[in-house]
């Protein structure tokens, strides 16, 4: 009796936390459920708060050129690039548009300058050198006038380039982002579609963890992230012909492999005759 007592009770408890347990599972589920609902409604908030993106008029792609250091050569990469994708298929057109506000160089690397007339709808008409139509905020100010501007007449800068600007018909817009992760890039990301991200880098520690970032930003505004450049791989000496990394070597190309995205290539030479260029 004793032992069919003690039966009936162990019997007993045994149910009664495999109820407290059953009730645990639902209330964790239910937190669960409850938790992923609340951040879809965090994300439709977010996207009801943020523009829609619109493409530019007669642009079917756009790839821009970014990196999270100023000086690695981004500019000069923006350049080439813009020039071997007309080199590389004839039948195409490329662009190029210059958002870095406060540093824009693509008016001395295309070696234009002037003011852009404006077309018979009131948008300004792009320099054009080498085959390739140009636009930036260099064409706008003096060469030696400092662009000192609060954010928002940033931002209406760039808009202006992004809408105000007749490009004609082109297959690729080139467009050289300004460094870092900031107001310029969320908006540029967010207003219009884009193919495509190419990050460029020094192999150099600092330039390579601002590179990082530069790639971690893209990918959270939902832009494919093309790959990595590595500029300034090598010196070469004018006399003796001696190769030196002096920035280090294949730090873009590790940092690739980590992010999972592709070593697009590297500049083999860093000539002083190219510097004073």
């Amino acid at each position: 009796r004793a032992r069919l007592l003690t039966t009936s009770v162990i019997i007993n408890l045994l149910i009664s936390k495999c109820s407290k347990i059953h009730l645990c599972i639902i209330m964790v589920s239910k937190r669960s459920v409850d938790s992923k609902a609340q951040q879809e409604r965090q994300k439709q908030q977010m996207a009801r708060g943020l523009p829609k993106q619109k493409p530019i008029a007669g642009v079917k792609q756009v790839i821009v050129v970014a990196s999270g250091k100023g000086g690695v050569g981004k500019s000069t990469t923006a350049v080439n690039l813009a020039l071997a994708l007309m080199a590389n298929d004839q039948s195409k057109s490329a662009g190029l548009l210059d958002v870095d506000v406060y540093g824009p160089s693509v008016p001395r690397l295309m070696n234009l300058k002037g003011n852009p007339e404006l077309s018979d709808d009131n948008r300004m008409v792009p320099l054009t050198n080498y085959g390739v139509p140009c636009m930036s905020m260099g064409f706008l100010v003096e060469d030696a006038s400092p662009i000192v501007w609060r954010g928002l007449m940033v931002m209406s800068a760039v808009e202006r380039l992004l809408r105000q600007v007749d490009w004609g018909s082109l297959d690729y817009l080139v467009v050289d982002m300004p460094p870092g992760t900031g107001d310029v890039q969320l908006s540029v990301t967010q207003n219009i579609p884009i193919a495509g991200a190419v990050i460029v880098s020094t192999p150099q520690d600092i330039a390579l963890l601002d590179a990082h970032r530069g790639a971690e930003m893209f990918k959270k505004v939902n832009v494919p992230v093309l790959g990595l450049v590595q500029n300034m791989s090598v010196f070469q000496c004018p006399n003796c012909q001696h190769q030196t990394h002096i920035f280090g070597s294949d730090g873009a190309r590790q940092l690739a492999d980590t992010l999972g995205i592709s070593f697009l290539g590297e500049s083999r030479r860093f000539r002083p005759e190219v510097m004073m260029v």
